[in-house]
Parts: structure tokens; C-alpha cells; sequence
């Protein structure tokens, strides 16, 4: 998929860590990482502090790498992608959080990542935090399924990108 192991960490994983990891989870079991979910409780907030303070460095990382012809089209596009400044969507106001996650194939279909959500909207539930979203590969049909039945819904469909959300009642 890429050559560089850490391209897609230092984007879409290490920043939450770096910046507030209280708002993280990790998923082991005896083998190991099962995986993780990383989240932003305020993404503006978390959107200013990238290119503030991460992007800036990850820039500098990845600007002394030449093209490299083993690199595949994703490669070339998240090395392009992290040069941009961080955006959020226009739709933040109601859903204000977001999240990353992954689970390896053994942690998949156990009810982990579903218990790792559960926990998330406990956490946004107790500081009044109304709703989060997500964006997804449009070609995932598994992700797809699992945040349809975990009450997500259909925010926006974008060209190569779907977009989900849930909001949350205080109860």
C-alpha cells in the first residue's frame, strides 16, 4: 500500500495522541494491538492545532523525500495531502468531534470496536459534547455497515469519501 510504514500514522493516528491522548483507546488482547480509536472531542480546535503545531513538522519530515516510482497512488496523494493546511467540514456545528479508527482483521466482528464507540459517546455524553462524525473510503463496505448499525447516518457523500454522524442525546 505505501512505502513509508508511518506516511498515514503521522496523519490520521499520532497527532490525537500527541495532542490529547486522554481522548484515545487501544485495543489488545494476548497476541497484542487488536487496534485503536482516536478522537478529537473539538475538531476545530484540533484542526488549528495540526497546522500550528504538527503539520509544520511532519512537512519537513516528508520534504526531504524524492519521488520515489515504487510509490502508489495513495502514497502520492496523503504526500500531497499532508503539504495542505488540515480543514473541517461545514457541518462541525452539529457534529463537533470526530474520530479515527481501525481494527486489525482478528479484532474485527468481536463487538471491540462497537464497546470502543460506546465508550467515546459515554465520554462525549459527560462533557456535553452534542455529536461527532467521521469521513470514510466510499469503497469500504464493511466500515460502511458497521457504522450504519452502530447509529450512525449518512451526513454527506462526497467524491471518494462518505461522510457519517451521529448526535447525542444528554441522558
Amino acid at each position: 500500500m505505501v512505502t513509508d510504514p508511518y506516511i498515514f500514522g503521522h496523519y490520521y493516528a499520532a497527532p490525537y495522541l500527541v495532542h490529547d491522548a486522554t481522548w484515545c483507546w487501544i485495543a489488545e488482547d494476548d497476541r497484542g494491538i487488536l487496534g485503536y480509536l482516536v478522537t478529537a472531542p473539538d475538531t476545530r480546535r484540533h484542526v488549528d492545532w495540526m497546522n500550528r503545531e504538527w503539520l509544520p513538522s511532519v512537512r519537513e519530515l516528508y520534504a526531504r523525500s524524492s519521488p520515489d516510482p515504487k510509490w502508489t497512488d495513495f502514497e502520492k496523494w496523503i504526500r500531497g495531502y499532508i503539504q495542505e493546511d488540515a480543514a473541517f467540514p461545514d457541518f462541525v456545528d452539529d457534529y463537533p468531534a470526530h474520530l479515527h479508527i481501525c481494527f486489525l482483521p482478528r479484532g474485527q466482528g468481536q463487538g471491540v470496536g462497537s464497546a470502543a464507540l460506546k465508550l467515546f459517546e459515554a465520554r462525549l455524553r459527560a462533557e456535553g459534547i452534542p455529536g461527532y462524525h467521521l469521513g470514510m473510503a466510499e469503497k469500504n463496505h464493511r466500515a460502511r455497515d458497521f457504522y450504519l448499525k452502530g447509529g450512525l447516518h449518512l451526513i454527506r457523500h462526497d467524491p471518494g469519501v462518505i461522510y457519517f454522524g451521529k448526535k447525542l442525546g444528554q441522558d
